[in-house]
């Protein structure tokens, strides 16, 4: 980058930090979703609060369910093609 390039860009400098630090969120968030690691402990998780009573029956299906389908999608995504 040039000198007259820096000294005319530098305004947008801040905007440019920002969508930096929000794209590096939005990786980290999409690890963190796709993580069959993570998808495991929150189901362990789940397990506890039913256990403790701290929600119904209801709830725990219905939780379970969407991350049980997110691990399978996770699953399904790391399939070689061939499988498929």
């Amino acid at each position: 980058m040039g000198l007259i390039t820096g000294l005319l860009t530098l305004p947008i400098a801040p905007v440019r930090g920002v969508v930096w630090v929000a794209e590096k969120l939005n990786d980290a968030a999409e690890r963190e979703l796709r993580d069959p690691r993570v998808l495991r402990t929150q189901l362990a998780v789940l397990n506890q609060e039913l256990e403790a009573g701290d929600i119904t029956i209801e709830e725990f299906e219905r939780e379970e369910e969407r991350l049980l389908d997110r691990l399978h999608a996770v699953r399904a995504d790391r399939v070689p093609n061939d499988r498929r």
